[in-house]
C-alpha cells in the first residue's frame, strides 16, 4: 500500500535555515497549513533533540487553520567545514472524531495512516551586505524616532514638583524621628550603666562598713579584756591584804 501524501502545506517546504552567529539563541518558524476539511493532529520530531527546543511540538489543526512552529537552536561552535546532518520530520494524521486524548491518538495510530514530511536544518553566516543592512538599519531607528519625536519634551504636571517636595519632608521627618529614638536609647543605655555602677559602688561601701564595724568590735573586746583581768587582780590583792593586816 503506498503511503500517504502529507495533507499540510509547510512553509519554508524543505529547509530550516538558521542564521548565525551561533553564541546565542537562534530561532526560526515553520508554518503548518491545513487546507483540507478535516482535522488534522500533527508532532515534530528532530534527529537532535538536545539541539533544539520546538514550540509547540504537537498539537492539532482546524481545517483551513494555520499554526506557527518556532524552532530554537541552542548555542553551539559553529563550524563552517562541518556539514549540518541535522534534520526535522513533521508527522501528521486525520484526527478521529471528538479527539481528547492526544497521547492515545499517536498511540493507537495505524502506520498506514500516518502523514510525513522531511526538512533539513541549513546553518548560514551573516554575510558582509547582512552585516552593513543591520547597520544601517540601526542607525535609521534613531533617526525615525526623532522624526517622530519632534514634539517638545513632555512637561511635568503640574502639582508633580510639590508632590516630590512632600514626599522628602516626609523623608526627611522620618529621618530626624528615627535619629532623635537612637539618641534617647543611646542615653537610656548610659543611664542604666551609670545606675549599676552606683550600685556596684554602694554594695562594696557597705561591705567595708561592716567589715570595719567587726574589727572595732574585736578590737574592744580584746581591750576591754584585760581591763577586767586587772579588777579582778586587784580584788583579789585587796582581799589577801585585808586578811594579812586584821
Amino acid at each position: 500500500m503506498s503511503k500517504l501524501e502529507q495533507v499540510l502545506i509547510l512553509d519554508p517546504p524543505n529547509d530550516l535555515k538558521f542564521k548565525g552567529p551561533f553564541t546565542d539563541v537562534v530561532t526560526t518558524n515553520l508554518k503548518l497549513k491545513n487546507p483540507s476539511e478535516r482535522p488534522v493532529c500533527f508532532k515534530v520530531k528532530t534527529t537532535a533533540p538536545r539541539r533544539y527546543c520546538v514550540r509547540p511540538n504537537s498539537g492539532f489543526i482546524e481545517p483551513g487553520a494555520t499554526v506557527t512552529i518556532s524552532v530554537m537552536l541552542q548555542p553551539f561552535d559553529y563550524d563552517p567545514n562541518e556539514k549540518s546532518k541535522h534534520k526535522f520530520m513533521v508527522q501528521t494524521v486525520f484526527a478521529p472524531p471528538n479527539v481528547s486524548d492526544m497521547e492515545a491518538v499517536w498511540k493507537d495510530v495505524k502506520p498506514e495512516d500516518l502523514m510525513d514530511s522531511k526538512l533539513r536544518c541549513v546553518f548560514e553566516l551573516p554575510t558582509e551586505n547582512d552585516k552593513v543592512n543591520d547597520a544601517e538599519s540601526v542607525q535609521a531607528a534613531p533617526v525615525a524616532n526623532s522624526s517622530k519625536g519632534d514634539a517638545p519634551a513632555a512637561v511635568p504636571k503640574p502639582g508633580s514638583s510639590s508632590q516630590d517636595d512632600s514626599e522628602m519632608r516626609k523623608i526627611m521627618e522620618e529621618c530626624k524621628r528615627l535619629q532623635a529614638e537612637a539618641s534617647k536609647l543611646a542615653n537610656e543605655n548610659r543611664q542604666l550603666k551609670d545606675d549599676g555602677l552606683r550600685m556596684r559602688r554602694a554594695t562594696h561601701s557597705d561591705n567595708t562598713v561592716s567589715n570595719t564595724g567587726a574589727m572595732m568590735g574585736q578590737e574592744h573586746g580584746s581591750t576591754s579584756l584585760p581591763s577586767l583581768l586587772v579588777v579582778i587582780a586587784a580584788i583579789f590583792i585587796g582581799f589577801f591584804l585585808g586578811k594579812f593586816i586584821l
